[in-house]
């Protein structure tokens, strides 16, 4: 295979290194982005999103690379490594680190204030929630390894979780009604489980410890409690005792806000009643 061109620098992640090697393949073939799109079958355009790094290619357009380029297989394997790690690429920053602490919690605190949380989620209330500003190929990864997180829940050594939401967050319509229903419902129906705490702040309570933001703590068979708090462009994983203390009464603090779990239970079904 052709040596990468010297402008392209040196690829940070497999999918700048896939892009760095077509560029390279089509210019040795001296062929203009349009020509290559042309005999590869697929627009320009996305011929430049693959070329410039900004997305992923498909496993169908590796193969085609390397059919068209004669290339014995080296765009699928760069494919295959892209699988390997590309979801790491699309994860906000902090937050790889945090799947890793979660999936060994033993206890998970969690408040959410302005959406349902990733535990709780349906599919299609993921979609809607992850879809805006990314491809389809990288909300279905988003979605995936969402959905993935929740066999935590599962199990006869299932993690205790312990959730409290804002009313607003199970008002908010993502999605649309009938994504809402499912995403209630789903709710309604993890409430019932011997592992999983649900309430509910109402609205009507005004302001309250919570008004800040939402977080969550995850306490371990071994080791020290954390706290995760989320951004919009990435997380913080806190370890400092006295901080991780700091949320554990804060906690506490919204919990006494919230509706005991049965009336959280009577509240959903309310919200659910009047979609």
């Amino acid at each position: 295979m052709p040596r990468r061109p010297r402008d392209l620098g040196i690829p940070k992640n497999p999918v700048e290194y896939f892009a760095a090697e077509l560029r390279a393949c089509r210019e040795a073939a001296d062929l203009g982005r349009p020509q290559l799109a042309a005999k590869l079958g697929y627009s320009p355009q996305r011929i430049g999103q693959v070329e410039s790094g900004t997305s992923a290619p498909s496993e169908n357009f590796a193969k085609d690379c390397d059919t068209f380029f004669e290339t014995k297989g080296s765009f699928h394997r760069i494919w295959e490594w892209i699988q390997d790690l590309g979801y790491l690429l699309i994860l906000p920053p902090g937050f790889a680190e945090f799947l890793e602490r979660e999936a060994v919690a033993r206890v998970i605190h969690t408040f959410e204030a302005m959406a349902v949380t990733g535990l709780f989620q349906t599919q299609d209330y993921a979609y809607a929630q992850l879809k805006d500003g990314r491809t389809p190929e990288e909300t279905e990864e988003l979605v995936t390894t969402r959905l993935a997180r929740q066999s935590i829940l599962e199990g006869e050594d299932a993690c205790h979780v312990v959730v409290v939401f804002d009313e607003y967050a199970l008002r908010r319509p993502v999605g649309g009604p009938e994504v809402m229903r499912g995403q209630l419902q789903h709710l309604i129906n993890l409430a019932d489980r011997l592992n999983v705490t649900l309430q509910i702040v109402p609205s009507a309570k005004g302001s309250y410890p919570g008004v800040m933001g939402a977080f969550m703590l995850l306490g371990f068979d071994e080791g020290p409690d954390v706290a995760y708090v989320e951004g919009h462009v990435g997380g913080q994983l806190i370890e400092r005792t006295d901080t991780v203390r700091a949320y554990a009464r804060r906690l506490d603090l919204i919990r006494g806000a919230a509706l005991s779990a049965d009336e959280s239970v009577k509240l959903l079904h309310e919200i659910l009643e009047g979609l």
